[in-house]
């Protein structure tokens, strides 16, 4: 099983600014059956907004600090947090043992193809 977290901003075409990431790979990664969510300073509402506003069911949305409770939530082989800033996404995934992936590795992903 794979957990992949995502920021927002910066990272989703969607955020304020768009990154590269558009919202059909979250919901092709999540049909394949990875678990998918959110991790970011906006708040938890307008996460829940966004998701639901493009009718992608997600399993969490969290403050960016909420990494850990989300691995100790969640059973998985694996997890990712895919961001694009040092200090407000890479150090704090790895802090709480996630991998880290910049937007432009994530499209490389074995867990992107066929979107």
């Amino acid at each position: 099983m794979i957990l992949i977290s995502f920021d927002i901003d910066g990272t989703l075409t969607v955020g304020d600014p768009p990154g590269i990431l558009p919202m059909e790979m979250v919901r092709a990664v999540k049909e394949q059956g990875c678990l998918v969510g959110s991790c970011s300073d906006r708040p938890i509402s307008a996460q829940r907004a966004i998701w639901a506003s493009h009718n992608i069911e997600v399993d969490f949305t969290v403050s960016k600090h909420m990494l850990p409770d989300v691995k100790a939530e969640f059973a998985a082989d694996v997890y990712y947090h895919i961001g694009d800033r040092e200090d407000l996404d890479r150090r704090p995934a790895l802090e709480a043992g996630f991998e880290f992936l910049w937007p432009h590795e994530a499209v490389e992903m074995p867990w992107v193809e066929g979107t």
